[in-house]
């Protein structure tokens, strides 16, 4: 007998309540992380500005992990990066996976506009900064300013409230997330160095010993730390940056259900909370500290490579975003969201020009001395532009159109 009706609501109704619960869970979490982060930031700079021997100093340190042949000892600044940002890339590689299976991006229709606004605020940033650094030392960080910072950016729509519509917070949710993954194509492809054909080749026998598990139905994921250790190794011996191996490793999760729990979910639930209060505003403290005296302050301001980063940011980011969203507006392969107009759009370019954490790890990996210093600089100028620039559009259009707003809210809930 066909399905009645009701039966169909009923039965998707558990589903789309525990869909609409995790993301407010996650929403509320980067929020609450972003003022963590931010104290990191602020920890870091003061840290560096007080005594800038002392920070250097301690982020420099080696330490051994390991034994004999098979330790592995890098700098604590390197651990950071090469170590606990690989749980950070684990739960945006999970977090990537949950949208292509269960949400926004699962919907080539729905994905279309923010997946094409996120390309265009890649690739129109490292433009600008590739213009204005051509030929010269700062060259190499054309993908400083591609990447979006999730938690800050989340924060700056959380704190507009009920004036900034809940599909226009999906939208930037979901560029942030394809921002992610092309900020780790962009890692991998463009950031590596030396790579070991060996190594790599351990790499791929460690990935394809996780696919046949998946195949054979493996679902506990205590089963797959030995391959997932082993491909975190290699891809630190290989030359291929080491968190790669954290991205790939939340793509391969699988997506199963153990004892009536979603194994996806379950990770996000679980490490989320970690990597927002503890890895991220640990890597801050590592990365965000910089001398902002006025020498370090004239030598940014006559750098192009800071002028490119800033430039990418406060301004590649929103062009990017308009004239992508336009284009595909244009030749149809996408429509707005309800309640969410261009200007909507342009306040959530400029909220995507905050570039932090991904920023900073890409410098990290482009830049050392003088240059390094200058990049974050920029960074910490452009988002704090960006973020000032985004809220004030975006609360000025809210006032321009608050019943517009009151009736986007409704449809969304």
């Amino acid at each position: 007998m066909p399905t009645s009706t009701s039966e169909r609501t009923s039965s998707t109704a558990p589903a789309a309540r525990s869909k609409r619960t995790a993301l407010v869970e996650f929403l509320s979490t980067e929020t609450l992380g972003s003022v963590v982060l931010l104290g990191a930031v602020i920890g870091a700079l003061v840290w560096a500005n007080v005594s800038w021997a002392s920070y250097v100093d301690v982020w420099s340190r080696e330490l051994t992990i390991g034994i004999g042949s098979v330790a592995i000892t890098e700098s604590l600044a390197h651990w950071v990066t090469d170590g606990l940002m690989t749980l950070f890339f684990f739960v945006a590689g999970l977090e990537i996976k949950r949208e292509l299976v269960r949400g926004e991006l699962r919907n080539p229709r729905a994905a279309a506009l923010p997946v094409i606004a996120a390309l265009g605020g890649m690739l129109m940033p490292a433009l600008l900064y590739s213009l204005l650094n051509a030929g010269g030392g700062g060259a190499h960080g054309w993908g400083i300013p591609m990447a979006t910072d999730i938690a800050f950016a989340v924060a700056v729509l959380a704190a507009l409230g009920s004036r900034v519509p809940r599909p226009l917070k999906l939208f930037v949710l979901t560029l942030a997330i394809v921002d992610d993954i092309g900020a780790i194509v962009v890692i991998a492809a463009f950031y590596s160095s030396g790579v070991s054909l060996a190594w790599l080749g351990g790499a791929v026998l460690a990935v394809g010993a996780m696919v046949l598990m998946r195949r054979a139905g493996v679902c506990r994921i205590s089963a797959y730390v030995v391959p997932g250790i082993a491909l975190w190794v290699c891809m630190l011996e290989s030359g291929v940056h080491a968190t790669i191996a954290g991205v790939v490793l939340g793509l391969l999760t699988p997506a199963c259900m153990v004892r009536d729990r979603d194994v996806i979910q379950q990770l996000e639930h679980r490490l989320h909370p970690w990597c927002t209060f503890l890895v991220v505003p640990v890597f801050a403290l590592a990365s965000a500290g910089v001398a902002l005296d006025a020498t370090s302050l004239a030598d940014a301001a006559a750098s192009t490579a800071s002028w490119g980063v800033v430039l990418g940011l406060a301004v590649g980011k929103p062009v990017g975003v308009l004239l992508a969203v336009l284009l595909a507006l244009g030749v149809g392969v996408a429509r707005l969201p309800n309640g969410v107009g261009l200007r909507h759009l342009i306040g959530a370019g400029m909220v995507a020009g905050i570039g932090f954490t991904v920023s900073l790890f890409v410098a990290d990996l482009s830049f050392t001395g003088a240059l390094l210093q200058e990049a974050k600089i920029g960074i910490l100028a452009a988002s704090i532009v960006s973020a000032a620039l985004g809220a004030a559009f975006l609360a000025t259009t809210a006032r321009r159109s608050p019943g517009r707003l009151a009736r986007a809210e409704e449809v969304s809930r």
